[in-house]
């Protein structure tokens, strides 16, 4: 990766040139549109919505600047090249001192008076984003239950069969290499026993209702669109296992 920072006439340019995977001629003019992805499928190596150039451009158009793209094609490396208006800054010009530092508080309705229990509770939760698996270990055992994560429809599914009974939810992301959420759900409902019964929440990115209804048809209980809230996650599972 090759980047560099110069000025020209009235602007900073900002170029990152890389030798990677390159993008498809056809579909460079719309590499800022937002929803579009080269590979939009849901077992895709890279998940995403397609947002994140959309929302670089509102950002830097935001700022006054420009954003653009270059690839010769696939296999051949990208270069993003970002520009900036420069403002000239008055030689008399003092940086304020008496700046109060911003004070934090938490909002109104963040008391934990009302927070549900999910003491007791094992959660099995399928993300293949390692931060994702550790947010949500963390914050669901702040509520008490015990949680163990993976990573793949694979290792899922090896967890329920080594032990049965053992698990109360699943916790599943849709979109995942090589197998996806709605696939890891139907394999869950043939298995025997009480793990083919598991209450089920798909907590994934794809949050229109034409995903959120192929989730409940495919075999989840919830369908629950990223970002949430951790109370809201909690309670949703407490209310599918009958906790209060």
């Amino acid at each position: 990766v090759e980047i560099s920072l110069e000025a020209i006439d009235s602007q900073a340019q900002i170029r990152v040139r890389d030798t990677g995977k390159g993008i498809r001629t056809e579909f460079l003019p719309y590499i800022f549109d937002r929803f579009h992805q080269g590979d939009s499928g849901t077992t895709k190596a890279n998940q995403g919505l397609g947002l994140g150039l959309a929302i670089v451009r509102h950002l830097v158009e935001l700022h006054g600047g420009t954003v653009g793209a270059e690839s010769p094609g696939e296999g051949k490396g990208t270069t993003m090249t970002v520009r900036f208006p420069l403002v000239s800054i008055p030689q008399e010009f003092t940086p304020p001192t008496d700046v109060e530092p911003p004070v934090f508080t938490l909002p109104l309705n963040s008391s934990t008076d009302s927070a549900p229990s999910l003491e007791g509770l094992q959660i099995l939760a399928v993300d293949d984003d390692p931060d994702t698996r550790e947010l949500l270990k963390f914050v669901l055992a702040e509520y008490g239950a015990q949680v163990l994560t993976v990573g793949s429809a694979k290792e899922a599914i090896a967890a329920l069969n080594e032990n049965l009974d053992k698990y109360d939810v699943l916790i599943c992301d849709i979109g995942m290499p090589e197998e996806d959420g709605y696939s890891l759900i139907k394999k869950v409902r043939t298995l025997d026993a009480e793990s083919g019964k598991i209450p089920a929440v798909a907590l994934t990115a794809y949050a229109s209702v034409q995903e959120r209804q192929k989730a409940i048809d495919a075999g989840f209980q919830k369908h629950i669109a990223k970002p949430v809230k951790p109370i809201q996650l909690a309670l949703i599972i407490a209310d599918l296992v009958g906790k209060k």
